[in-house]
């Protein structure tokens, strides 16, 4: 399997805080079609991570690559969904997922585009909802709005931030099956943050704990080992329940 994804060195600091990164020392690799999530404390970089790699921040230091995207054009070229679903109200759901072709003008078909969507809202389970607007939708389906626009960016590497963190369990837990299910219909790589242990272990391939350092981020990488197709029961499994205990005790050692 080939790398996706490959940060070298990458440190990050605002230029009003060049003595305080946000990022410093940041190496990883990611290979085409994993499924990685990044855990760690609040301020621990995770974010600004996103950013870098989406291209809307660039590395103070360091290199970020990723395939079949040039270098140095990352922007608009990787699908990045940040925490809040930004679905804008006075839009309707047909004209919140048109709105990457809008601002990249030239590079879809509209007749086509229109078709794509209109077959992902059948394929996430929102037929007949094209011209509703967010207010009518529940948080579940505007998250399935959401990663659907997210989708049409076109873009092989989703960056998903915390897309669910506002969502209660029950529909947390349906959104966790309908995220695998998609993901493994459609093959992409994809970076999911999340504070929900639990969460990364049900969803991932690997779980990166991100933690701040004396010289930079510290990155503890742990393979998740549970067989494919999976469902929300495997989480009471004891090398599930094992693991949980592992990530708890890093992220604690570390507060």
């Amino acid at each position: 399997m080939n790398n996706h994804v490959t940060i070298h060195n990458v440190s990050f600091a605002f230029p009003e805080k060049k003595d305080s990164p946000v990022l410093a020392n940041v190496s990883l690799q990611v290979q085409q079609g994993e499924f990685v999530s990044l855990i760690g404390s609040s301020g621990s970089g995770k974010s600004t991570l996103f950013k870098l790699l989406a291209g809307l921040l660039e590395p103070t230091v360091g290199t970020i690559d990723i395939a079949d995207v040039p270098h140095g054009q990352r922007l608009g070229r990787v699908a990045y969904m940040p925490q809040k679903d930004l679905l804008l109200s006075w839009r309707t759901v047909m004209e919140n997922c048109l709105l990457p072709a809008e601002l990249a003008p030239g590079r879809q078909d509209k007749d086509k585009l229109r078709a794509d969507i209109i077959a992902g809202l059948a394929r996430f389970g929102l037929s007949g909802y094209e011209q509703a607007y967010p207010d009518e939708l529940s948080g579940g389906m505007r998250q399935r709005v959401a990663l659907l626009r997210t989708l049409l960016t076109g873009g092989q590497l989703m960056l998903l931030d915390e897309p669910f963190g506002a969502l209660d369990a029950l529909t947390k837990r349906e959104m966790h099956r309908w995220l695998l299910e998609l993901w493994e219909g459609i093959g992409q790589t994809v970076l999911f943050i999340t504070h929900d242990i639990e969460e990364a272990l049900l969803l991932s391939d690997r779980i990166i704990l991100l933690t701040p350092g004396g010289q930079g981020q510290q990155l503890r990488d742990m393979t998740v080992p549970l067989p494919r197709p999976r469902h929300s029961d495997m989480i009471y499994e004891p090398a599930l329940v094992q693991m949980r205990q592992q990530l708890e005790e890093q992220l604690h050692a570390k507060r």
